[in-house]
């Protein structure tokens, strides 16, 4: 290994939490891997035992971990052993320990946990392990989170949900964890020492649901202004999270400054030069700081001390120069990743620069300007586009992740390019040359397809390729446990057997990484093909064929049916196969209206409402399915009424309306997170189809043309004047299940055909 690939991967070993030093995974000595870990944990003690507590607390104390040197080319491994209620566990750091924990109750224990759902029903005293299981991860880089995932997965998240996450993070083998929360704080202070006040950065400060994309350098303001105090949290928040990732082994990757400012910042700092930015879909972007200069350079310095003091350091920070469609102007671009990436090593000297594999992204002239060996890129497009076959010729042979992005704005739709993964990642990692050095989980959001996470998560463990077939056979032991003799159910089997070949079965043949979404949540229109203007404008796989999956999960034995992985399975399923009534429906629609069949046209669209009914009521039976929840965690965050409703609007106006009337319309940014939620499908959903066929149905009438609407004004009244919707969930999801089948005529032998 050449000494600068070591330099990097000693560089992802020391994180800073208060005054220590922590291990982050794969990259530190067995001295440092020890402290991070203890020697030995004994039995619900250390990082890893404390998190066996708080998943499995009647269980806590049948498990010991136990530290392990890595091996000596610094790959991350574990091993599992023990007998019947005494459960031993050794691993490189507290989360690798995790990871192991995880292999044993899914491979032996028959039982998994997700971010959506778990199977958690195990006899009193844990199975033993016939033999020892040790793995090896084969890549040093598990890269999680997307830059967008604080937006769509939950920008109001408490502690607790991040525990939870970077718990089940663990539980599933990764090492480096995004973390946006906290930058608006470190933008705030370090900015007040170069000619800001404090009320001017809070404007300039977008709220948290829209944060993401200021720091992309796509736009700034919307859904501020940002208080004090929810400043001061966040911080706080961003601290506590970062610190229980750096004691679990794992590197926090936090946001690099690489030039954006403040309007007005050159008339303030002599000296500066910035260059406009101009429009991103409706929204102006900020100004970008000539980062030649050595006002960037003080800039840099000032925000990487303020970062330290308020969230402590990292190994890895994450910049892109110049997202989708930024200005270089007569800046040389080189000379500019050259200056940031300076910035960069003067502060934190060992650190790697992370960057995207997204459009043009990262550039060649900036490849060709830094160290290539202190860079890492997490692609984007691994599984999107059939022309990207070389990331080495592509790249120069920077080191990289094969990455997937399997959902944009936080869709409900199931689905991911699973043979894609299967068949290219072995393949371009073993391939001779090859710079694919980890994977990169990115979902815009998170918290859904529990299936592709663990499946993707996997590929970093996996002795050679995955046998898609052999895999989707085994996960429902995993997901929802076994019957009789230790076998999985043969209906849930049969289930998935139909979901692996349709939703999960699809491929980037046609240039797409993400499912189709629904056309309940699109803005109403006789020819609209899809909901959020970036998606699949056709359906990606047989809404017929997958409708076979649901009679069989609900006839999956009783005994299985009871866990929450099985329950969220089963709703998710039944609101696909619902989601997919509208791209069958509105063409026939489509057709009464044209050929001016009135009768035709109210049972049709009679049927659509039907349908739009069941689909609530099944959304409404899951707490992650709610609006009044996502709104309600927004409204928490606040102090006094006024920014409460300011909160909810930022939350709630990112699923629908996404900004101002600019971005909505003109940019084509509404509905782009649409999601098929409770409040969302009987409020917004409903009345805008509601709106849109009472008008069609009055032209039809009084044979004239329908008149226009202004959607965009109905949408924001909704934000402004909608009644709380239910923060807990109501109804059982298996009678609505169960109505849904019998409502298509579907049996449970229909999932076993050919």
């Amino acid at each position: 290994m050449p000494l600068s690939r070591r330099t990097l991967l000693a560089s992802l070993a020391l994180t800073a939490s208060g005054g220590g030093v922590v291990a982050a995974s794969g990259t530190a000595s067995g001295t440092t891997r020890g402290t991070a870990s203890g020697t030995a944990s004994a039995r619900g003690e250390g990082v890893a035992g404390q998190a066996l507590a708080r998943l499995l607390p009647r269980h806590a104390g049948q498990v010991t971990f136990r530290a392990v040197e890595p091996r000596r080319d610094g790959a991350d491994r574990f091993r599992v052993s023990g007998g019947e209620g005494a459960i031993v566990v050794e691993g490189t750091t507290p989360a690798v320990q995790l990871t192991g924990l995880h292999w044993y109750l899914r491979h032996t224990a028959r039982a998994s946990f997700s971010w959506t759902g778990a199977q958690t029903r195990l006899p009193v005293r844990l199975p033993a392990v016939a033999e020892p299981v040790e793995r090896t991860a084969n890549v040093r880089h598990r890269f999680v989170f997307n830059d967008t995932n604080e937006g769509y997965s939950g920008p109001y998240r408490t502690w607790d949900q991040w525990e939870r996450t970077l718990d089940v993070l663990a539980l599933h083998g990764y090492n480096e964890v995004f973390l946006s929360l906290g930058a608006d704080a470190v933008y705030h202070r370090a900015f007040q020492d170069f000619g800001y006040t404090d009320a001017e950065l809070r404007d300039w400060i977008p709220g948290p649901a829209h944060q993401p994309w200021w720091l992309l350098q796509n736009m700034s303001g919307f859904g501020g202004p940002v208080s004090r105090q929810l400043l001061d949290a966040r911080a706080a928040l961003a601290r506590r999270v970062a610190d229980r990732a750096r004691a679990l082994g794992m590197t926090p990757v936090l946001p690099g400054y690489f030039g954006t400012v403040p309007p007005g910042f050159a008339d303030r700092n002599p000296g500066a030069r910035t260059v406009p930015q101009g429009d991103w879909v409706g929204f102006r972007r900020p100004d970008w700081l000539d980062p030649r200069g050595e006002v960037f350079a003080r800039v840099a310095a000032r925000f990487y001390a303020v970062q330290g003091e308020l969230i402590g350091t990292s190994g890895m920070y994450k910049m892109d120069l110049l997202h989708e469609g930024g200005q270089a102007g007569d800046v040389p671009v080189g000379e500019a990743a050259r200056a940031v990436e300076t910035a960069l090593r003067t502060a934190r000297p060992n650190a790697v620069w992370a960057m995207l594999g997204w459009q043009n992204n990262p550039r060649r002239d900036i490849l060709d300007a830094v160290d290539r060996d202190r860079v890492f890129v997490v692609d984007g497009l691994s599984d999107r586009f059939p022309t990207v076959t070389d990331r080495e010729a592509d790249w120069g042979g920077a080191p990289y992740a094969f990455g997937s992005i399997w959902n944009f704005g936080g869709h409900t739709a199931m689905g991911a390019n699973t043979p894609d993964w299967a068949e290219l990642y072995e393949k371009w990692r073993t391939k001779p040359g090859s710079a694919l050095d980890g994977i990169a989980l990115m979902p815009e959001g998170a918290d859904n397809n529990p299936a592709a996470l663990a499946l993707f998560s996997d590929l970093a463990w996996a002795e050679g390729r995955v046998d898609l077939a052999e895999w989707f056979t085994e996960w429902p032991a995993y997901r929802y446990g076994t019957g009789p003799g230790g076998r999985p159910d043969p209906q849930a089997v049969a289930a998935w057997d139909v979901l692996r070949r349709t939703a999960y079965g699809t491929t980037r043949a046609d240039s797409w990484s993400e499912p189709h979404d629904g056309l309940f949540g699109a803005r109403p229109s006789l020819g609209a093909k899809s909901a959020a203007a970036w998606s699949p404008q056709q359906l990606r796989y047989d809404p017929e064929e997958f409708a076979r999956a649901l009679p069989a999960l609900l006839a999956v034995a009783p005994a299985l049916r009871t866990g929450s992985g099985y329950r969220y399975d089963l709703l998710d399923v039944t609101r696909q196969v619902l989601s997919h009534r509208s791209r069958q429906l509105l063409p026939r629609i489509r057709t009464a209206y044209e050929a001016e069949d009135r009768a035709a046209f109210a049972a049709l669209t009679g049927e659509w409402f039907r349908w739009l009914d069941l689909l609530e009521k099944a959304v409404a039976t899951d707490p992650g399915h709610l609006l009044g929840r996502w709104t309600a965690e927004a409204r928490s965050w606040g102090a006094t009424r006024e920014e409460r409703d300011r909160l909810a609007h930022d939350a709630e106006s990112l699923l629908t309306v996404w900004g101002p009337r600019q971005a909505a319309d003109g940019g084509g940014l509404r509905d782009y997170a649409n999601r098929e939620w409770s409040g969302l499908v009987s409020g917004l959903y409903a009345l805008r189809w509601r709106t849109y066929f009472g008008e069609l149905s009055a032209a039809l009438a009084e044979n004239r043309a329908p008149k226009p609407h202004d959607w965009y004004a109905l949408e924001e009244k909704w934000l402004r004047d909608h009644p709380p919707y239910a923060t807990e969930p109501t109804g059982d999801i298996v009678r609505v299940a169960e109505e849904v089948r019998d409502a298509l005529g579907l049996r449970a032998a229909d999932a076993g055909r050919d």
